[in-house]
């Protein structure tokens, strides 16, 4: 069987945002027609980055990116900017076009249904759920109906149904697509191959094989290169042991050692730096308020959407120190305004206790100021910053170095995840409200945020469409809006 067109091929392409910030050192990529890629790397490795580079936005340093005569490229972004939350849904999409188009609207109908979402093209876009922007955000990229769809964290804020509907459409899906992702079940479904992105050494890798199949042969090399590492430590060791033992003898034993310790340095050049992807944030807790006594949060009444009109209902919830509430139902029922409503203390039918301090985790980090360095962000949590504690508690959530200076709008949003839980741990709260809070987070974290949220003994109230991260954490009452 011949092989598929070749559509974008990258050649010794090499790109960095500066001196400091190296992202990709002559990558080579080939990319051929009908393929189903997923791009792998820890948080920051510059993942959605290589979609600039594949779409044209940015422009590598050198090297270069060849794609097929008239390839069409389309992205689904991870978030609706915000300065696009004021569109209307018809004017959201008419962005997609660089014309005017007359007939938009059976258009967007036939987008909107193959995300599985019904809309009022007149409805501002700020109105919708997390998971409803982000069937927006497909969507908008289908719409275009590109040669190559670029897909950047789609399932993050989908539920179940939208996850499971979204796997259907990218199987059956018959042109070319290329998908960052932290969900392995979800990528497994209909991936071909995966680009692999080092964070450390800059050098992107291309397996052949489905996603499982592929960790399995990343990981074996990691092992590989781990034990090779021991071997080498030991020789060096060795090799050193005898260099002091020669020298000590003097005479023509100089000579020996100076060879001896020759060959323990060309072994040190041989040893394999081991990929960052390894890394892992170290285990934390978030401290709850001390002195928390009585009610914490008492809720009588809520608001929910039901066939897209505002329904009051009425429940009696009281948490209180060491509770935790899964606040459950399908995207769009109204979970994420009422975390917000809750966390602003503008919720009608809630009341919390006098001086109770708030930790909100909220899904778009839009409760994080984008101006502010992530050292500025960070010591803002504290009643009064303390420098060494802040930057332990940053560097177990692998945040040092540079990321310090950098503004947190100009962090990818992973990063911004990491910077979110770091500031819990120094904020202390009291009560705890978590939107979403393994959307854009490597996998490898997550464990490690599913037993700190497990063993927090403030009151929590978490919100998360992922059904494994939820099964490690005590839950204690749930309140499903859809009942």
């Amino acid at each position: 069987m011949a092989k598929a067109e070749t559509i974008l091929r990258f050649e010794k392409v090499s790109f960095s945002y500066n001196l400091k910030r190296p992202i990709l050192k002559e990558g080579d990529i080939v990319v051929r027609r009908g393929a189903k890629l997923t791009i792998m790397g820890q948080n920051g490795a510059g993942k959605s980055t290589l979609f600039s580079l594949i779409t044209g936005e940015r422009e590598p340093d050198s090297g270069v990116i060849n794609k097929a005569h008239g390839l069409t490229v389309a992205i689904a972004r991870q978030v609706i900017p915000r300065d696009e939350m004021e569109l209307s849904v018809r004017d959201f999409f008419q962005k997609a076009f660089s014309k005017k188009v007359y007939d938009i609207d059976p258009r967007i109908d036939k987008v909107l249904e193959v995300v599985n979402l019904h809309a009022d093209h007149d409805k501002k876009i700020g109105t919708f759920s997390g998971g409803q922007q982000a069937r927006l955000l497909l969507a908008f990229a289908l719409i275009q109906d590109p040669d190559l769809l670029l897909l950047d964290e789609p399932t993050n804020n989908l539920d179940k149904a939208g996850i499971a509907h979204l796997t259907k459409f990218l199987v059956e899906y018959k042109k070319t697509c290329i998908v960052i992702s932290h969900d392995a079940d979800f990528l497994n479904a209909f991936t071909h191959g995966v680009l692999y992105l080092d964070a450390r050494t800059q050098v992107i890798e291309q397996y052949v094989g489905d996603y499982f199949n592929v960790m399995k042969d990343i990981e074996a090399r990691i092992e590989k290169e781990n034990r090779k590492n021991a071997l080498l430590a030991k020789e060096i060791q060795a090799n050193k042991d005898k260099a002091n033992f020669f020298a000590n003898k003097g005479g023509q034993m100089r000579m020996v050692a100076k060879r001896m310790r020759e060959k323990a340095e060309e072994l040190e050049e041989e040893k394999v730096e081991v990929r960052k992807e390894d890394k892992t944030i170290r285990a934390f807790t978030i401290p709850a308020q001390e002195g928390l006594v009585g009610e914490v949060l008492g809720l009588t009444s809520y608001t929910t959407i039901k066939n897209h009109k505002a329904v009051e209902r009425t429940t009696k919830i009281s948490l209180r120190k060491n509770m935790h509430l899964l606040l459950q139902g399908p995207n769009g029922i109204g979970k994420s305004t009422l975390l917000q409503k809750l966390a602003t203390g503008e919720a009608k039918g809630a009341t919390i206790a006098k001086d109770v301090v708030v930790g909100y985790y909220r899904q778009d980090f839009s409760n994080l100021d984008f101006e502010k360095t992530v050292y500025e962000e960070l010591a803002s949590a504290m009643d009064r910053p303390q420098e060494q504690t802040l930057r332990t508690v940053a560097a177990s959530f692998l945040i040092m170095g540079d990321l310090f200076t950098t503004k947190i709008g100009h962090l990818s949003e992973g990063q911004k995840g990491l910077v979110a839980f770091a500031r819990l741990v120094l904020l202390k709260p009291g009560l705890l409200i978590l939107d979403e809070p393994t959307n854009h987070i490597n996998f490898r974290h997550l464990p490690v945020i599913a037993e700190a949220l497990n063993t927090y003994q403030g009151a929590m109230i978490l919100v998360s469409h992922v059904p494994d991260f939820v099964a490690k954490i005590r839950i204690d009452e749930v309140l499903d809006l859809e009942k």
